[in-house]
């Protein structure tokens, strides 16, 4: 898989390029992992609900929301957060859309692992959590003691969007770093109202987000192989 570093690149023609290279592909183009990094947007995807983006007021600091066709509900990407892309055939790969989900989950916990920080999946809300209280510990997230509010305790360090179509990938994931984390307050992240979204730097975690990029793009080449 070739790994493609975009460097800061606008939300839009990245959308636009991921579905050109997407619709051109044939059994024998290759495999690529795009990673980059966006100035401030918000993006919707297929199910997203306008009254999940609750402030964001015309005039300075005012921030683009962009429709895409990834799945999920809304999010934010900025400065300071490692945003990654595969775009793979998992036809050729052998395996279908739930592992490959498992898998690209797998590679951002273990990327988590290399600073010190414990993630957790969260059942049916695709993305990593972490405890915040103390992110560090290692013992496994038990059920939740009010069903009605999973996210007790949890703040989402990772988001997850994607896209297949004629069984290949694009959209994909993007991992906290190093943020400016207010514009998560005008949003319900993910669609889901309260949830806090945490970077490692708010985790006492400091570590620059291209170090944090080239981990996590050696553990996704690894595990989506």
């Amino acid at each position: 898989m070739k790994v493609v570093d975009l460097g800061r690149v606008d939300y839009e023609p990245t959308f636009q390029a991921m579905q050109a290279y997407t619709e051109a592909r044939t059994p024998d183009t290759p495999d690529e992992l795009w990673l980059c990094e966006h100035p401030p947007v918000f993006t919707q995807g297929l199910a997203g609900k306008a009254e999940h983006v609750l402030l964001n007021p015309p005039g300075p600091g005012h921030i683009p929301v962009v429709q895409t066709n990834r799945g999920g509900q809304v999010t934010y990407h900025g400065p300071g957060q490692v945003v990654a892309y595969p775009l793979l055939d998992l036809r050729r790969r052998g395996y279908f859309v739930k592992e490959y989900v498992y898998r690209i989950e797998e590679a951002i916990i273990r990327t988590l692992m290399h600073c010190g920080v414990t993630g957790h999946r969260v059942a049916g809300a695709p993305g990593i959590y972490v405890r915040l209280h103390d992110p560090f510990a290692h013992a496994a997230l038990t059920e939740p003691a009010n069903p009605a509010d999973p996210f007790k305790g949890l703040g989402k360090v990772a988001a997850l969007g994607i896209k297949v179509t004629r069984h290949c990938t694009y959209h994909g994931l993007s991992l906290n770093v190093a943020m400016d984390l207010s514009p998560y307050t005008r949003i319900n992240p993910c669609g889901y109202n309260g949830l806090a979204t945490v970077d490692l730097a708010a985790l006492g975690v400091q570590v620059a987000p291209a170090e944090v990029a080239a981990v996590l793009a050696t553990h996704l080449v690894q595990r989506l192989g």
